[in-house]
């Protein structure tokens, strides 16, 4: 995740439905002298979709913007396009990868995208590198739109007010209570079978990675967070209601399962079927109905 952020992404790629296959990526640029320097990209990987059609894409994550961003990638980004590149007929093709940045801090200085020319003997071209900024997205709209890659940044919207949850029990509360909605969310997603044990168990173990890097310095902060992401659900109004409806949902439904087996278990004497029989095959106790 460029020189400042020691988090890689390829772990949370896994929640994708295409086939994924991983590049490589530490690669070598030759310098003068005979001198190679070794880089580093975040992930690089390609797409397969379907239908067949391939995509390589190339991801950069940092954690503050720096001057050297779009000089780093255009060095990953060639050194990628070589890798795979092949000479046809005296002709070098190279294919540049899509590329974008992550960023996990910005400002209103921080560009929307970013872009990379260049300029050729045989004419001018330019692409286009996209920019996502991870601090714009609320926790509704990270479920809803399945970027749970995301949920080990979240905690970054919340960097600026450590200060104020280490010192204010409440405001401490409030934030262990908001991870473990979003820790009942997980658990909930992998009942249900949309994300597998290991990808539920990969987001909550580099949730706390990432914590113990910005808040190495707010050990209440920490410990409070980490506890929930491995499984210590704290009790609050929001789950007991949840815990409330669910319980009721069953109940209602066993409830309702059972008045019907009753009402088929008359049909089954009104058409003469023998009492033990009935019982039998229901597993209640019946009444003898004249």
């Amino acid at each position: 995740m460029g020189e400042n952020s020691a988090i890689t992404s390829k772990n949370y790629l896994s929640l994708c439905k295409e086939k994924i296959i991983f590049g490589v990526n530490e690669h070598f640029l030759s310098q003068e002298e005979d001198n190679v320097k070794k880089v580093i990209t975040d992930s690089s990987f390609v797409i397969i979709s379907s239908d067949g059609i391939q995509k390589r894409y190339h991801i950069e994550c940092q954690s503050t913007a720096d001057n050297s961003m779009l000089v780093r990638i255009f060095e990953y980004d060639a050194q990628i396009a070589l890798d795979s590149g092949n000479i046809v007929d005296n002709v070098l093709t190279v294919t540049f990868p899509n590329s974008a940045v992550i960023f996990l801090r910005h400002s209103g200085k921080t560009p929307n995208e970013m872009r990379i020319r260049m300029i050729t003997p045989g004419g001018m071209t330019e692409y286009l590198v996209p920019v996502v900024k991870v601090q714009k997205y609320n926790l509704e709209e990270i479920f809803r739109k399945r970027l749970l890659f995301f949920i080990p940044f979240y905690i970054f919207s919340h960097e600026k007010q450590f200060p104020e949850y280490e010192s204010n029990e409440v405001k401490l509360q409030k934030l262990c209570e908001e991870y473990s909605n979003i820790r009942l969310k997980l658990d909930d997603l992998q009942k249900s079978g949309e994300v597998s044990e290991f990808t539920k168990s990969a987001v909550c173990t580099m949730t706390n990675h990432v914590l113990a890097l910005i808040a190495q310095n707010y050990h209440r902060v920490e410990k409070g967070v980490k506890d929930v992401m491995r499984g210590k659900i704290i009790e609050y109004e929001a789950k007991t209601i949840r815990n409330k409806a669910i319980a009721e949902g069953r109940a209602e439904g066993i409830a309702e399962m059972k008045a019907q087996i009753e009402e088929r278990a008359k049909d089954m004497l009104r058409d003469k079927m023998t009492l033990p029989l009935v019982e039998k095959y229901t597993h209640l106790p019946m009444p003898r109905i004249g």
